[in-house]
């Protein structure tokens, strides 16, 4: 076992504790360039993780987790079961933000009218309010197009709350099919109806599949809980 006396400053044993203590006191998922302010230069974040995650093995109750570009400790998926058994039930997400929150996941960067075209009905200013407020979504630049048109994505907040590592992590095709989520009849359909169509028309066709049956997936009872208040400023479509 090395000495701590040997280490040196570029060691990443070195300042394995300090940033464990950060990510450990943070209410929320810290980003590397945050990390990043509290070690020298030359020293890599990955390594200094790397050295943290291995104190904490299966034999932990929790774990370090890479959030996008964030890390942040999570309790064990394992564990968490025995400590929700006994968890509140709360109204949950209206459909419509569901549909929002769906679109924006598989389209992102997306326009609102790019939004609006895929639901078929205008978006309401509260819909995106309270996704904004859930932090589950942000502003992701402007087009270069005719109005530069403001364009949409998910935000780790997005990522953390659902657990996943990074939006490629969101299930795929093979994975709701695999689920009893997308029937064969619409597979083959899809195939059938644009055999002739370019790969990147079948792409934004199969994302739209993808988060139709994402948003099918009951997540909003099991999910996408949260507070009557928020749930009560949703979107009521005609």
């Amino acid at each position: 076992m090395t000495d701590a006396t040997t280490l040196t400053d570029n060691d990443p044993k070195t300042w394995a504790a300090t940033l464990e203590a950060l990510v450990f006191a943070s209410d929320k998922p810290v980003r590397v360039r945050d990390l990043a302010a509290h070690i020298p230069e030359g020293v890599e974040i990955a390594d200094v993780m790397a050295v943290v995650a291995k104190r904490y093995d299966a034999t932990s109750g929790i774990e370090l987790c890479k959030v996008g570009d964030a890390w942040a400790f999570r309790t064990r998926p394992e564990i968490a079961e025995r400590l929700s058994q006994h968890k509140a039930v709360e109204r949950p997400l209206s459909r419509a933000a569901l549909e929002v929150l769906a679109i924006i996941a598989y389209h992102q960067p997306i326009t609102r009218a790019e939004i609006e075209e895929i639901r078929g009905i205008s978006l309401s200013k509260g819909t995106m309010d309270i996704l904004l407020e859930l932090s589950w979504i942000k502003p992701r630049g402007r087009r270069r197009t005719p109005g530069r048109p403001l364009t949409w994505g998910t935000s780790p907040g997005f990522l953390d709350h659902f657990g996943l590592g990074d939006t490629s992590d969101l299930p795929g095709m093979a994975d709701l099919k695999a689920a009893g989520l997308l029937r064969k009849g619409q597979v083959l359909g899809h195939l059938m109806d644009n055999g002739d169509d370019d790969a990147e028309d079948d792409d934004i066709d199969n994302d739209d599949l993808l988060a139709e049956a994402w948003l099918d997936n009951d997540f909003a009872e099991n999910e996408d809980a949260v507070e009557d208040k928020i749930s009560d400023a949703g979107e009521q479509d005609a």
